[in-house]
């Protein structure tokens, strides 16, 4: 049975961390210069979102 290298396993997970910070920096700055986060990848996912709490609920109604 082959030896696990942990320096190769170390060095991807932090890879990945480096790749992961850099890509939110770079939201970060997105949503900085477009306001309200307009452009942003993750806008449609938030749009989705928004409207189903945008929306009356049931609940909302019949407190009324």
């Amino acid at each position: 049975m082959a030896k696990p290298n942990y320096s190769f396993e170390k060095r991807q997970r932090e890879l990945a961390k480096k790749k992961k910070k850099e890509e939110k920096l770079k939201d970060k700055a997105v949503r900085k210069t477009h306001g309200d986060g307009e452009g942003s990848a993750n806008d449609a996912e938030g749009a989705e979102a928004q409207g189903e709490s945008d929306a009356p609920s049931a609940e909302g109604q019949t407190a009324r």
